[in-house]
């Protein structure tokens, strides 16, 4: 799996396949006419759709839809949709460009919407190489010559007349289950890569955690809190209700001329304009709140997720939010780390009120809640010492992420590459014999 598809075996000879998106091709291949291969269906479930189970077509396939938390738009009825069954392809052919995935090959018996279409491949074709073979074409979407119109639709006919690449059967099979293994492996690869990830980011948090609510040294004198959701504390901190560290201001823009803020989960404050293409007018924000350097904002419909950030210039946010100004014995810095822990965000979504549950509906913490929440605090120094450390610590282990980040990368785009070069024949797989030039099969209709 190390090596690249470059580092495999070629062919002896090719040929142009005449065909725009293959290029050359095994001497010995054909290019056959889909109506030579696929079947076209068109079989509705009609009155009976309450006896399928209801598909879609994905990134990862073609799967059972989630129907106990349905996401998305569904129909009045469902009689328009039409019957899958393994071994079915099924392709979406329209907005070809703009959709994800096009392509996926049945393993289940349901029923899918009536907009896309259904084939069968005939039974002398592999339909893992085939597979293959147009996921290929879709990720690369390298059908661009196909389409017509303004919606990048390909229609049914043009796809028929479409040339697919057509190796000697046998070939197929090797091809599919030389992908078929190779690519297991690399997608298990990505996922103990990914694994990774979210261990050091647990890792971080739990780390994160650990240091803002008992200090930095193991060894230091504690005692019992009288905080609910802390057990114990360094025995030389206090013990704070947010309003005694944080006051609110309320200060109003009259012209709504400062630049306009938005504020992010990991990006903090930046100005709208780096993060929206949605042209604001002055006048619409003729009453927003104005916030200056040093002074902290919270999202008060999503403080239970850690929506807060600390502004480094003057800016305007949305009059919802609650700006604050922070105490001299507080750092912000720290304060903004502490907010954003799983631990605190429980205690904000207990002091949110509204309608809804949890982090959705219409729960707000308004700054009374905030305010009566009573948090550990160590002196300013250790406050810095704490920071210090957390900023150090999490660049290592950021750096960790995004080294494995640019790994899995890496390996997406050789699965990618890997796939396109077999099934056009760029690289042999094991176990194909190629035939002497003077075996060349003849060619198919198409």
């Amino acid at each position: 799996m190390s090596k690249s598809p470059g580092s495999l075996p070629t062919y002896e000879n090719y040929r142009d396949s005449g065909v725009e998106c293959y290029g050359s091709v095994p001497a010995h291949w054909e290019t056959l006419a889909n109506k030579y291969i696929f079947d076209l269906k068109k079989n509705l479930v009609g009155k009976n759709s309450s006896r399928y189970t209801l598909l879609s077509l994905t990134l990862g396939g073609i799967i059972k839809r989630d129907m106990e938390n349905p996401e998305g738009k569904f129909p009045a009825d469902f009689n328009t949709y039409q019957k899958v069954t393994p071994g079915d392809f099924v392709f979406c052919l329209f907005d070809v460009e703009e959709t994800p995935r096009t392509i996926g090959l049945s393993s289940l018996h349901g029923m899918i919407t009536g907009a896309y279409t259904v084939f069968r491949p005939r039974k002398k074709f592999d339909e893992e190489y085939l597979q293959y073979l147009y996921l290929s074409l879709d990720s690369g979407k390298r059908l661009r010559f196909l389409y017509k119109g303004l919606r990048n639709t390909i229609p049914k006919e043009v796809f028929l007349a479409f040339k697919s690449l057509n190796p000697p059967i046998q070939e197929q099979k090797l091809i599919s289950r030389f992908l078929s293994v190779k690519t297991a492996q690399i997608d298990q690869a990505i996922q103990t890569k990914e694994r990774q990830i979210e261990l050091i980011k647990e890792r971080k948090q739990i780390l994160t955690q650990q240091v803002v609510t008992r200090g930095l040294d193991p060894l230091a004198p504690m005692r019992k809190s009288d905080i609910e959701w802390i057990s114990e504390i360094p025995a030389h901190w206090e013990t704070v209700r947010l309003k005694y560290l944080f006051k609110e201001i309320n200060e109003r823009s009259k012209t709504g001329e400062e630049t306009l803020l938005s504020l992010r989960m990991e990006l903090g404050l930046v100005p709208h304009d780096d993060v929206s293409d949605k042209a604001i007018s002055n006048d619409s924000l003729v009453d927003y709140k104005i916030v200056r350097p040093g002074q902290m904002v919270m999202n008060r419909m999503r403080a239970a997720i850690g929506i807060f950030g600390v502004s480094f210039r003057i800016g305007l946010v949305s009059p919802d939010y609650a700006i604050f100004d922070i105490n001299e014995r507080a750092n912000s810095s720290f304060f903004l780390r502490l907010f954003k822990l799983p631990l605190l965000g429980t205690q904000f979504r207990l002091g949110s009120k509204g309608l809804g549950t949890g982090s959705s509906g219409f729960m707000r913490l308004y700054t009374e809640e905030f305010g009566n929440i009573k948090v550990a605090v160590p002196p300013l120094g250790e406050q810095l010492e704490i920071l210090h450390f957390i900023d150090s610590t999490s660049e290592r282990m950021d750096n960790a992420c995004i080294l494995l980040e640019q790994q899995i990368t890496k390996l997406k785009e050789y699965k990618v590459t890997l796939i396109n070069s077999a099934v056009t024949g760029k690289i042999k797989v094991p176990g194909v014999v190629e035939p002497d030039s003077g075996e060349r099969l003849p060619l198919l209709a198409g």
